[in-house]
């Protein structure tokens, strides 16, 4: 069992910038994949990024790709998700998200994950 909880959200100029932070519950976090998603008013939630547990490899939308930078802090049970150069479209409820999966390429895939937090509200004004 993972529990997550997000915090760093906020309202933001356009061109400003937001760290979030998920802090992840349980000893195993270096064995998880870890997600950030995105739930706009109106859409569905897609990936924004996503960061594997053995590789370190990343993934990221390509809305995101050059703006945005996931890591990780095993040390901290803490992943976070750095956004710069932010834009009105990035307006959303975030979400983190945990993967047990460990399949090539895996944490690309929202089904894969099987734990979320409670999610973060970014809001960009124009």
């Amino acid at each position: 069992q993972v529990q997550l909880v997000e915090s760093g959200g906020g309202l933001v100029q356009a061109g400003g910038s937001l760290r979030l932070s998920c802090a992840a519950s349980g000893r195993t976090f270096s064995r998880y994949a870890m997600g950030w998603f995105r739930q706009a008013p109106g859409k569905e939630r897609e990936i924004v990024a996503a960061i594997s547990w053995r590789t370190g490899s990343t993934y990221y939308a390509d809305s995101v790709k050059g703006r945005f930078t996931i890591s990780r802090d095993n040390a901290k049970n803490t992943v976070y998700l750095t956004m710069n150069s932010l834009k009105p479209a990035d307006t959303a409820v975030y979400y983190c998200a945990a993967s047990g999966c460990s399949g090539y390429g895996c944490y690309e895939i929202t089904g894969e994950y099987d734990y979320w937090g409670q999610g973060t509200q970014v809001t960009v004004s124009s």
